[in-house]
C-alpha cells in the first residue's frame, strides 16, 4: 500500500510562500494522478490543486490559480506545492492526495497525514 508524508509546512507571513513536498512510497506513483487538498478549521477539506500522472496536465481551484504551482518528480516519487503570495484564509492543514480525478473531481483514496500551514498577518 502507498504511504504519503507531506513536509515543509510552518508558519509564514502574509504575502510570503512555502513548499509543500509529499514524497510517496510505492510503485503506482509514477502512474497516478496526485493532488493537494487543504483544510481550515471548521471547515471541509477543499480541492487546491492535480496534476497529471506525466505532469503534462495541472489544474488549480479558482482561488489559488496564478499563485500556486504544482509540480512532480517521478523519480523522485515525489509531488510539490510552490505557494506564493500567501494569505491567512489560507491557514490551514494541507493533504497530499493519490488517484484524484479531476472531472468529476474526486479525491483519491490515499492520504498523507498532512502539514499545517500557518499565515499570519
Amino acid at each position: 500500500q502507498v504511504q504519503l508524508v507531506e513536509s515543509g509546512g510552518g508558519l509564514v507571513q502574509a504575502g510570503g510562500s512555502l513548499r509543500l513536498s509529499c514524497a510517496a512510497s510505492g510503485r503506482t506513483f509514477s502512474s497516478s494522478d496526485m493532488g493537494w487538498f487543504r483544510q481550515a478549521p471548521g471547515k471541509d477539506r477543499e480541492f487546491v490543486a492535480a496534476i497529471s500522472w506525466s505532469g503534462g496536465s495541472t489544474f488549480y481551484a479558482d482561488s489559488v490559480k496564478g499563485r500556486f504551482t504544482i509540480s512532480r518528480d517521478n523519480a523522485k516519487n515525489t509531488v510539490y506545492l510552490q505557494m506564493n503570495s500567501l494569505n491567512t484564509e489560507e491557514t490551514a492543514v494541507y493533504y497530499c492526495n493519490l488517484g484524484v480525478t479531476i472531472r468529476p473531481m474526486k479525491a483519491g483514496g490515499s492520504w498523507g497525514q498532512g502539514t499545517q500551514v500557518a499565515v499570519s498577518t
